[in-house]
């Protein structure tokens, strides 16, 4: 199973939506919330190439993008082979 990690904020509803996602694949992953830990938002804007906003996601250290890119990953049959891997 692939390494799953999110970047959020506990107010954020595209943030549970992609966390619902992951959880209906059964998908277990590492969240870094922002707000209870905002010293990683610089790492979060590095590591996704300057996206500020939340969610971020990576699968195995690759940025995915955020709720609109998994859902379309979903919607084209994309994501289950990411997370198998």
């Amino acid at each position: 199973m692939a390494t799953v990690e999110i970047y959020t904020k506990a107010t954020c509803g595209y943030c549970t939506m992609a966390k619902r996602l992951l959880k209906s694949k059964e998908v277990s992953f590492a969240e870094t919330d922002l707000l209870s830990n905002p010293e990683k938002r610089a790492e979060m804007i590095q590591r996704s190439g300057g996206r500020q906003t939340v969610p971020q996601v990576f699968i195995d250290g690759e940025h995915i993008g955020g709720f609109d890119d998994l859902s379309g990953l979903e919607m084209a049959g994309k994501l289950d082979p990411l997370l198998a891997k």
